[in-house]
């Protein structure tokens, strides 16, 4: 067992306030008062500057594989570099950056930048330049944002999205790399540009209201939505989460991260939680896939973090790694205090997996946990501030947060209120009006319900979205999330995500993109692993699911809950057509649509020997 640098850590106490409706309904909320916050994003960098100068508010690696660091002075410095930059160029609420890059430490800085100078910054997912083939998303959101200066680190890796756009009246900045037939502006001008009294005078005009953010949405039913962030909200949610988890006073965290900064997952909860409490990040510069995986597994070899963040895929790619590789699973667990999963639930073979790793690494199980939001909410609405042993417990509301439960057949519709709520969508008075209440609370989509009925200190469970549930032709609800986390589970370890079909069908089937490597690893002896179109038909595979999901079956007896069909995919799920996001999340409603002749043949009469039937 090795020897670890562990400090326990404390949650705040589980405590609730409810309150019974008329409707059958309940009102919960956290009987701790939200405390005095901060007004603006860059109060927080100015602060650690000046009591921590020296400690590293953030590194990457260079191509050569070393750590380039930044102190708190340094980012502070150029941080205000950059907003006389932004001044001397006009820039504010009216004329606000979009970036194309992903995370960087320039891209941070800019961000940093813009929070000094009150120019609201428009990160966009990646995936809408380098992976789309249309370009729709970003040309969308490049007509929404009006930006009057877009960033991006490579030029030559973005050149084909910048020659789609209209750039009159846009200036572009690039770290590196040529654009052809494009007048560009170098990044290091900005960086270069002697601060003056102007940035005093421009930040002190930043306050709770301005917008720090325009984050978009995935765009589930069509073109992005954009999503206003003020510095309040944000800084709001920071002081709640500082209030549930007391121990990050004690212990600045140090993180470990790649998760995108164009959603509020790591771009608000993760990056802002570094800035609220004076930690560290270091840019994990790879990512939940095969060409990549192996870059985070690097990075976890050289920086131990005290919190990992991740979603249930990227666990899934990680845990091979943590199992066979004694050194690296110890310096994983050296400092580790809290594990923490988001974008969908964790299922139960990768908590177990994760909780026996920890117990080889260090003879103690590190407390996993979760929490739940939006980018509307900042994103945190609900934390699981208390020890839990499964996933699906989103926790109870966070100080400041009202939370009401509306009846909605057997499960709660989940709405919000509180400082960390937006003020509404960029340039759509209709969606702001749409997504209030009566009572002003923000109608989120999800669902819950109580995790112990007699308990209300146990938390909400996730019940999954309101518009994925169907009915049968039997005239039962379908509880899609929860049946696709059990499906994941009972099928552990050959698929990687599902979707969950049946809409006006007898029957409850599943679509679903197998997991590879565990696929493979099933049938190492068999000529099928020499293709993933043998491989998932294989007699190996195809013999392990039916088993699995019979057992599944003999526990799920109902018509919603019982599986009768499975269909394999190997077409990976869209970003184009909506089906998936930065982060992994699967859009059910968007891939079932694209996919509907797949459905129509999981559900013939005599359906195709692709067709895998479930006693």
């Amino acid at each position: 067992m090795h020897q670890t640098e562990f400090v326990p850590i404390d949650f705040a106490p589980a405590l609730v306030n409810v309150e019974e409706t008329p409707d059958g309904g309940y009102i919960l909320s956290s009987p701790m008062p939200l405390e005095p916050y901060e007004d603006s994003l860059g109060v927080l960098l100015r602060y650690w500057a000046e009591e921590t100068p020296d400690r590293i508010f953030i590194g990457e690696r260079n191509p050569s594989g070393e750590w380039n660091l930044l102190t708190y002075r340094e980012t502070a410095c150029r941080a205000d570099s950059i907003a006389q930059a932004l001044i001397d160029r006009k820039l504010g609420p009216e004329r606000p950056v979009m970036i194309l890059s992903g995370n960087s430490i320039s891209h941070a800085l800019l961000m940093l930048g813009c929070f000094i100078a009150g120019v609201p910054v428009a990160p966009v997912s990646v995936a809408y330049s380098l992976l789309s083939d249309d370009f729709f998303k970003l040309k969308a959101i490049f007509s929404e944002v009006k930006p009057a200066l877009i960033f991006t680190e490579n030029g030559t890796m973005f050149s084909r999205v910048l020659h789609a756009l209209d750039l009159a009246g846009v200036e572009v900045v690039i770290k590196e790399g040529q654009v052809d037939n494009v007048a560009a502006s170098s990044f290091a001008n900005l960086l270069e540009t002697p601060a003056t009294s102007e940035v005093e005078q421009a930040f002190a005009k930043v306050n709770s209201g301005t917008i720090a953010k325009i984050l978009f949405s995935s765009g589930s039913t069509g073109q992005p939505k954009g999503i206003l962030n003020t510095h309040g909200m944000l800084c709001a949610n920071q002081q709640m989460l500082a209030q549930l988890w007391p121990f990050t006073k004690v212990t600045p965290p140090v993180l470990v991260d790649w998760l995108p900064w164009n959603h509020t997952f790591g771009g608000n909860h993760n990056f802002n939680l570094v800035l609220k409490s004076g930690g560290t990040l270091y840019i994990d510069d790879g990512k939940p896939v095969p060409a990549l995986v192996l870059k985070t597994v690097n990075n976890l070899a050289d920086i131990s973090p005290t919190i990992y963040f991740n979603v249930p895929s990227g666990f899934a790619m990680l845990l091979p790694h943590l199992e066979r590789d004694e050194e690296l699973r110890n310096n994983f667990f050296k400092k580790l205090q809290l594990i923490f999963y988001a974008g969908a639930a964790l299922p139960q073979d990768l908590w177990q997996r994760l909780e026996a790793v920890a117990i080889q690494a260090t003879g103690r199980k590190v407390p996993m946990t979760s929490s739940w939001g939006s980018t509307e909410t900042s994103p945190l609405a609900t934390s699981a501030h208390f020890p839990i042993d499964r996933a699906g417990v989103i926790g109870l509301p966070c100080p400041g947060v009202t939370l009401k439960m509306v009846p909605s057949d057997e499960k709660f519709e989940l709405r919000v209120k509180g400082p960390h709520v937006t003020p509404g969508y960029l340039n759509r008075p209709d969606l702001t009006r749409d997504a209030f209440d009566a009572d002003g609370f923000y109608k989120i989509g999800d669902a819950g319900m109580f995790a112990d009925p007699t308990d209300p200190r146990k938390g909400i469970s996730f019940a999954g979205r309101i518009a994925e549930d169907y009915k049968l032709t039997t005239g039962t609800w379908v509880h899609v999330g929860k049946t696709r986390l059990e499906v994941l589970t009972a099928a552990a370890p050959l698929l990687q995500d599902a979707l969950v079909t049946g809409h006006d069908r007898e029957f409850v089937g599943i679509l679903a993109w197998p997991n590879i490597a565990g696929c493979r690893e099933l049938c190492r002896d068999s000529e099928a692993a020499l293709s993933i179109e043998k491989l998932v038909m294989s007699k190996e595979v195809v013999d392990y699911l039916r088993t699995a999901m019979s057992t599944y079956n003999g526990t799920h007896t109902g018509s919603a809950t019982r599986v009768c069909r499975i269909m394999l995919m190997t077409e990976p799920p869209s970003i184009d057509a909506n089906e998936i996001t930065d982060k992994g999340y699967i859009n059910q409603r968007a891939a079932l649509e694209r996919r509907d002749k797949l459905v129509a043949r999981l559900y013939l009469a005599t359906p195709g020997p692709d067709v895998i039937i479930v006693s």
